[in-house]
C-alpha cells in the first residue's frame, strides 16, 4: 500500500476522532427550545384572595420551571384595582368577573411565568381600565402578554426567535371566529419568527365538554369556534405548535402535519374560581421541545390535581385521561402518550 501523505493521515485522524465522540456531542450544536404551558389561571377575585399567593403557587413552581425556556399560562381574569365590573352586581349568579391585585403579576413572574395570555372571555371583566392595568402590571413585572387585537408577541431564546399569537372568539381579542384575519396574522408571525406558538381559548365548557367534536361548539349562547378546524388552519399557515384551554376540562392531543396540537390543558391554579369536582380536578403541565426550525423534538405531560379550593399540586391521574381522550377523538392521528407522560408522534 502506498504511503499516506501527511495531509491524508491527518484527515483520517480527524474522521476517527469525530467518530469516537458520543452521539450527544454530535447533536449538541443543534439549538432547541423547551416551551412550557399551563391552562386557565387566576387566584380568586378581590376581595376573596389567598392569604399567601406565592405559597399558593409554590407546589407547582418547580415543575413549571424545570428545563423550560419560556413558561406560558392563560390569565383568566384581570390584574387591576379599578374599572367597572361587567357584572351588574359584581361577581355572582351566571356572571363572573375576576380580578387580582396588580401586585400579583410579580407573584406570577416569581413562580416562573414569562408570557400570559389575555385572549379569553375574562380579559375585559373590568373594561378598558382593567385591560390597561393588566398590561401594565404584566410588563412591569418583566413578563410579556399576548392576545390583544393584532398582537404578536416575540421573544428570543438561544438565538431562536419565537412568536406567541393568542386567539379567542371575541372582537376585543385576536378573534378566532375571523379565520381570514387569523390566518393573515399567523402568516405574518411565521414570516418573522422561526417558531410560532398559537394559543386558542376555544370550545364548549364543562365536564361534558372533554371531547373534541370537530364541529362548531357553543356555550352560554356564544359561538366558541370549531377548535379542530382552527388548529389545522393555524398549522397550515405556519404555526409550529397549537395549545388551548377554555373548556375548563382536559381534552386530547393529536399531530397534524407533524405538529402537536393540545386541545385543552384545563384549569390550572385558581382560588375558588372554577369547579374542581369530578374530571374538573384534573390538570396538566405541558413541556414541548422544538428545534430551531420549529419542528417537534419531544414533549412531556406532568399530571396536576386541583384541590376543592383550586390549589394545584403535582400528581393525580391526568395523563391516562388525556391519553384515552386522544385515542378516542383522533384515532391514527392521536398523540401517543405513555404512562409517564412522554408524548410521541404516531
Amino acid at each position: 500500500m502506498p504511503r499516506l501523505s501527511v495531509l491524508a493521515a491527518l484527515a483520517v485522524l480527524v474522521v476517527l476522532s469525530l467518530g469516537a465522540l458520543p452521539a450527544s456531542s454530535a447533536t449538541a450544536a443543534t439549538p432547541t427550545v423547551t416551551l412550557t404551558f399551563a391552562g386557565d389561571m387566576i387566584l380568586g377575585s378581590t376581595p376573596r384572595l389567598p392569604a399567601n399567593p406565592a405559597g399558593y403557587l409554590s407546589p407547582v413552581g418547580k415543575s413549571l420551571r424545570a428545563g423550560s425556556d419560556v413558561v406560558f399560562a392563560n390569565l383568566e381574569g384581570t390584574l387591576t384595582s379599578g374599572g367597572t365590573s361587567k357584572c351588574p352586581n359584581g361577581s355572582g349568579g351566571n356572571c363572573y368577573a375576576f380580578r387580582n391585585p396588580p401586585s400579583y403579576a410579580r407573584t406570577f413572574a416569581g413562580t416562573g411565568f414569562n408570557v400570559l395570555g389575555m385572549a379569553n372571555n375574562h380579559s375585559n371583566d373590568f373594561g378598558s381600565t382593567g385591560i390597561r392595568s393588566t398590561e401594565s402590571a404584566i410588563t412591569g413585572a418583566g413578563m410579556r402578554y399576548t392576545g390583544m387585537p393584532g398582537q404578536i408577541t416575540y421573544l428570543r431564546r438561544h438565538g431562536i426567535r419565537i412568536a406567541y399569537v393568542a386567539f379567542a372568539p371575541y372582537r376585543r381579542t385576536n378573534n378566532l371566529l375571523d379565520t381570514t384575519s387569523a390566518a393573515r396574522l399567523i402568516r405574518k408571525a411565521h414570516g418573522q419568527a422561526a417558531i410560532v406558538v398559537v394559543y386558542m381559548h376555544a370550545g364548549a365548557e364543562g365536564a361534558a365538554a372533554s371531547h373534541v367534536t370537530g364541529r362548531e361548539e357553543h356555550f352560554a349562547g356564544e359561538d366558541r369556534g370549531n377548535p379542530r378546524r382552527f388548529a389545522h388552519m393555524a398549522i397550515d399557515n405556519g404555526a409550529s405548535l397549537v395549545v388551548a384551554s377554555g373548556p375548563h376540562v382536559l381534552r386530547g392531543a393529536e399531530f397534524y402535519r407533524h405538529r402537536l396540537i393540545d386541545y385543552s390543558l384545563g384549569n390550572f391554579a385558581n382560588f375558588h374560581n372554577f369547579s374542581s369536582s369530578g374530571t374538573l380536578n384534573r390538570s396538566v403541565i405541558l413541556h414541548v421541545t422544538l428545534n430551531a426550525k420549529g419542528a417537534f423534538v419531544s414533549a412531556q405531560l406532568t399530571s396536576v390535581r386541583l384541590a376543592a379550593d383550586g390549589r394545584a399540586s403535582i400528581g393525580g391521574s391526568s395523563i391516562g385521561f388525556v391519553a384515552s381522550l386522544s385515542r378516542q377523538d383522533f384515532g391514527a392521528a392521536a398523540a401517543r402518550i405513555g404512562s409517564a407522560g412522554r408524548i410521541r408522534q404516531p
